[in-house]
């Protein structure tokens, strides 16, 4: 007798582990079923409710992404119920705060008193910050809704500039919970979680502070999350869109780890990081200095030559001139006074090849064992 467990879904007979849910299984075999609540790596709430399918023999549509799949369950994914029941939700999420979906109808001075509140709100003559780059727009698009089925609801909440990361936009969170999750499940940073109840529900720092007053630590998981407008990167609000720039997958320096972030290039400048999320060992996460922590690349303060002091002051040379003076000097130092009269400092921020090679040159060449490194301390 066979031990392999099969369930249907749109017709297609496919196998699956005990344990998996729906979603997974249909995600595992390259079948699109649309999320805005799931979060990889933490548990599903089935919040959303975007996720639902028709199980044949249930009394109504399930969640996909916390319905475990079973033997000989037959499920489809885009039936009428299911289309009706996406679009109903959709619109509900469109009709609260400023999502000003590029689908939304054009009804005359209502638009356009619309578009001049979201720029009042926002200070800025464009009407959404992740225009282009948002999931709920997406499916908005995909089926064809907008928000003017139900009356609009007003956030009363102000938007949270103060922070010196991150933007907190309270009119655009639908409320998925994925920032929560990624902060607590994955992250474990424990920082924030929902608060108040009703029309009044939104997310909270202890104590409801700007999270620049909280437990937050600005990793900014939360941000690279949010499938809406609600948190984005302070810098980059306005001023950069996904089409604009160039990823470029690297290696974060500030630390042994090895955390796989993308740079996001425009105009030849890093304009802002996100994290790998396919990629281990970090598989998406990163810390604040590896998320924010890239303005000295452009700095104007930086060296682009080697500098040497003569006379009290520094002057600018090329690279032969400055290593045969290091060379020299230091060969006159080993001389006088022996190779443990030297030694040498290495650092956190360069690669474990380029610490290895300072290695090399300390014990080989100087002959010396006095070599440390920063991140000792």
């Amino acid at each position: 007798m066979s031990d392999e467990h099969r369930i249907t879904i749109n017709g297609n007979s496919l196998s699956f582990d005990p344990g998996q849910t729906i979603l997974e299984v249909a995600r595992q075999h390259h079948i699109d079923i649309p999320t805005l609540c799931w979060l990889k790596g933490a548990f599903p709430t089935g919040a959303c409710r975007i996720c639902v399918v028709e199980v044949k023999g249930a009394r109504s549509l399930l969640p996909s992404c916390s319905t475990p799949a079973g033997d000989n369950m037959d499920v489809q994914t885009e039936t009428a119920a299911v289309v009706k029941a996406r679009k109903l939700i959709l619109q509900l999420l469109l009709s609260s705060g400023n999502h000003n979906c590029a689908v939304r109808g054009s009804d005359g001075q209502d638009w356009t008193q619309f578009q001049l509140n979201v720029q009042k709100d926002d200070g800025s003559q464009e009407l959404c910050p992740v225009w282009g780059d948002c999931r709920l727009q997406d499916l908005a698009y995909r089926y064809q809704v907008s928000g003017e089925r139900f009356a609009a609801t007003d956030t009363p909440y102000p938007m949270e500039t103060v922070n010196p990361f991150i933007v907190r936009d309270f009119s655009r969170c639908i409320q998925c919970g994925r920032c929560v999750q990624a902060c607590n499940e994955v992250q474990v940073n424990n920082a924030i979680h929902f608060g108040f109840r009703g029309a009044r529900s939104k997310i909270v720092a202890a104590g409801d502070r700007p999270l620049k007053d909280s437990d937050c630590v600005f990793c900014g998981e939360c941000v690279q999350v949010c499938p809406v407008g609600a948190l984005v990167e302070k810098d980059v609000r306005y001023n950069v869109r996904p089409w604009q720039t160039t990823k470029v997958r690297t290696t974060c320096s500030y630390c042994g780890v090895g955390c796989q972030m993308h740079l996001h290039v425009q105009d030849n400048r890093v304009v802002k990081v996100t994290g790998a999320e396919e990629m281990a060992p970090n598989y998406g996460s990163l810390c604040v200095k590896g998320r924010f922590g890239f303005d000295f690349i452009h700095s104007p303060e930086r060296l682009t030559a080697p500098l040497i002091k003569e006379n009290g002051t520094f002057r600018e040379a090329n690279w032969d001139e400055a290593l045969d003076l290091v060379a020299d000097r230091l060969g006159k130092i080993k001389e006088a006074h022996g190779p443990d009269s030297l030694g040498v400092l290495t650092s956190a921020r360069i690669t474990n090849e380029e610490n290895y090679i300072a290695n090399k040159f300390a014990r080989a060449v100087l002959k010396t064992n006095n070599i440390d490194h920063c991140a000792r301390l």
